[in-house]
C-alpha cells in the first residue's frame, strides 16, 4: 500500500513562514528586557541595555591549529593575510622578513646579508612608488596610532581608512595636513560607527591643534557628503559607567534619565558628553553609589559646573515625565 503525501496549502505555508520569522525575531531580542542583542569581538551575544550574555559559544571560523608565537603562526599558516583598507597597498604586496637566516634557520653570510639589505630597500621603494602612496602610508599609520590610543575597534579603523582614501582620490588634501585629514576621518568614522569619542579626546591624541582639526572635519564632511548623525548621549554611558565601576542598575538609570530628557526636548543644543556625564552622576546618586562630581569630570573630561547644571535639568525632566526615583 503506497503512502500519499499532500502538498501544503498556501495558508499553511504562510503560517510556517510567520512562525519562522517570529522565532528569528525572538532570537534577536533579549529574553530579560526585550532589547536589541549585539555580538562583541569575543563571539559572545549580549544585550545592548542590560548586558545579559545570551550566547557564549558561537561558531569559531579561525584555523583548527594553535600557534604560540609569530614564527610558529607563519609556519603553520596555509594562506596569506586578508586584504584590508588599513594598509596603503591593501596587504597585497610582498614583504621581505628581517631575519638574516635561510629556510633552514642557518645564518647568512656577510655577502648574502648585504644583498638582502639591498633587496629590502628596493622592495620598500617599490611598495611606495609615488607621492600618493607615501601620503597614504603615513596617514593610515597615523589613523592606526590614534585608534589604538582611543581604544577603537578594527571596523572603525577600516571605515576611517576608506574615508581618507576618498578624500585623497577627490583631491581634498592640498592646503591641509595629512595628520589633520586623518584625525577628521577617524572622528567621522567613530561617529558613524556608533562608538563616538569627544572632540577633546580625539584632539588630545592628534598631532594637530583643535582649530585645524575641527575646521578640517567640517570640510571633509561637507565635501564628501558624509552622513553623520548627532552623537547620542546614551552611546557614552557604557564607557563612563565602566570607568567609574558603576553598577548595572546605575547604568540603566542613566539611560532612563537620558530618554526622559529626549522626550522633554532638553537635549537639543547641549553637548552629548556633558549630558551623559550628568546622567551618570545623577544615576549614581539615585542608586546610592559613592561617585563625586570631580571623578566624573575627570573621566568624561567636562567641567563640574556643566555636570551640576545638566544633572539638575535631567532630574527636573524626569519629575515632569512622572518617573519615580
Amino acid at each position: 500500500m503506497t503512502e500519499t503525501r499532500t502538498r501544503p496549502t498556501s495558508r499553511e505555508t504562510d503560517v510556517r513562514e510567520r512562525d519562522v520569522s517570529e522565532q528569528a525575531r525572538e532570537r534577536e531580542r533579549c529574553p530579560e528586557c526585550d532589547s536589541r542583542l549585539v555580538t562583541d569581538g569575543r563571539g559572545e551575544t549580549v544585550c545592548a541595555d542590560c548586558g545579559l550574555v545570551v550566547e557564549t559559544e558561537s561558531v569559531d571560523r579561525g584555523p583548527e591549529w594553535r600557534a604560540f608565537d609569530a614564527a610558529e603562526k607563519d609556519e603553520k599558516s596555509r594562506v596569506g593575510a586578508p586584504t584590508t583598507k588599513m594598509m596603503h597597498d591593501k596587504g597585497l604586496s610582498t614583504n621581505i622578513g628581517w631575519q638574516n637566516t635561510d629556510a633552514y634557520g642557518r645564518s647568512l653570510s656577510s655577502k648574502q646579508r648585504r644583498k638582502m639589505e639591498r633587496l629590502r630597500t628596493w622592495n620598500e621603494r617599490f611598495r611606495t612608488r609615488d607621492s600618493k602612496e607615501r601620503n597614504l602610508k603615513q596617514a593610515l599609520g597615523e589613523i592606526d596610532r590614534m585608534a589604538s590610543a582611543l581604544g577603537l575597534p578594527d571596523d572603525i579603523r577600516e571605515t576611517a581608512s576608506v574615508i581618507y582614501r576618498r578624500a585623497l582620490a577627490e583631491d581634498l588634501l592640498p592646503g591641509r595636513s595629512i595628520e589633520g585629514v586623518a584625525t577628521a576621518a577617524l572622528y567621522a568614522a567613530a561617529r558613524q560607527g556608533g562608538v563616538p569619542r569627544s572632540l577633546d579626546e580625539v584632539a588630545r591624541v592628534s598631532r594637530v591643534d583643535d582649530m585645524e582639526f575641527k575646521r578640517t572635519y567640517r570640510y571633509i564632511v561637507r565635501e564628501l557628503g558624509l552622513e553623520v548623525e548627532p552623537a547620542d548621549p546614551e552611546s557614552y554611558v557604557p564607557r563612563f559607567a565602566s570607568d567609574l565601576d558603576l553598577s548595572d542598575e546605575g547604568e540603566l538609570r542613566a539611560r532612563e534619565l537620558l530618554r526622559d530628557a529626549k522626550e522633554a526636548g532638553i537635549h537639543s543644543g547641549k553637548s552629548p558628553v556633558g549630558l551623559a556625564a550628568a546622567a551618570v552622576y545623577a544615576a549614581s546618586l539615585l542608586t546610592n553609589e559613592r561617585v563625586t562630581q570631580s571623578v566624573v569630570s575627570d573621566v568624561a573630561d567636562v567641567s563640574e559646573v556643566t555636570i551640576r547644571n545638566r544633572y539638575k535639568e535631567l532630574l527636573d525632566a524626569a519629575d515632569e515625565g512622572g518617573a519615580s526615583y
